[in-house]
């Protein structure tokens, strides 16, 4: 399952950054979310919102996904962090499937 995490990092982060520029910070999310069993998909650094990443992962468990954000978080490395899950468009596919087969027994208020 894909999940996309964004967040900015932490002033405590930052000055960590900054004392050693040529930190990966894509090799950490890489280990981290290799031990969760999944595998990174891309990463991007942002300045939206202060400096910040987006993170595209793919991992089997879907339970992973927010023990990946709670880590990055209580490490004290982002904040603001919003986890998403994403969709590829063959299990979109099936959810609108799903939603055309269940449509009739679901009545709206004041339906």
């Amino acid at each position: 399952m894909h999940f996309c995490l964004t967040g900015q990092y932490t002033p405590r982060a930052l000055n960590a950054i900054l004392e050693n520029p040529t930190t990966n910070r894509q090799e950490a999310a890489t280990k981290l979310i290799e031990a969760a069993g999944g595998k990174l998909i891309s990463m991007y650094s942002v300045a939206a919102d202060g400096p910040g990443v987006l993170v595209i992962f793919d991992v089997p468990d879907p339970s992973a996904a927010p023990a990946i954000s709670g880590l990055t978080v209580t490490a004290g490395t982002l904040q603001n962090v919003k986890l998403t899950r994403l969709f590829t468009q063959d299990e979109i596919k099936q959810v609108r499937q799903n939603a055309a087969k269940l449509r009739s027994s679901y009545t709206p208020p004041g339906g």
